[in-house]
């Protein structure tokens, strides 16, 4: 492959990406979520069983402060909780609240509709494949803004 073509290829993936970012942001607030999309990748970290402020940061590719800071909106919002960490009786656990739940459902849902416009473009065959490939690629994540 030329670079040409590699970076057409990295440009759109990106763009793929970036636009599906805020088709699913644009789908949850739409369902009356207060939402930004750094709080997605969050709580992808957090579900199923919660994480503490340093795995956050470390997932989300943040200092620890940024971590503590977003932490803070998601808990004034309502969307997590701090909990006794149960096996480290100094840290604390972050997990979803029901609320959280309710707007990662939520997120599931616009996901399913932005993708619904690429089978309609490309087919359901190759939406399954493009999702194979793209599942070799980059088998385990994690899935995290880039920076």
């Amino acid at each position: 492959m030329q670079n040409s073509e590699a970076l057409a290829l990295s440009a759109a993936l990106l763009a793929a990406a970036g636009e599906l970012t805020h088709r699913i942001n644009d789908g949850v607030v739409a369902r009356g979520f207060e939402a930004r999309p750094m709080y997605g990748f969050a709580f992808t970290r957090l579900a199923p069983d919660g994480a503490t402020v340093t795995d956050l940061a470390v997932h989300l590719g943040v200092t620890k402060q940024a971590a503590s800071q977003l932490v803070e909106d998601l808990v004034r919002k309502g969307y997590v909780e701090r909990r006794p960490h149960p096996d480290d009786a100094r840290a604390r656990l972050v997990v979803l609240t029901e609320q959280g739940w309710a707007c990662t459902r939520a997120a599931e849902e616009a996901a399913a509709e932005a993708v619904r416009v690429w089978v309609e473009l490309i087919g359901e065959g190759e939406v399954r494949a493009l999702r194979d490939q793209l599942a070799r690629i980059a088998p385990y994540g994690p899935i995290r803004p880039a920076w």
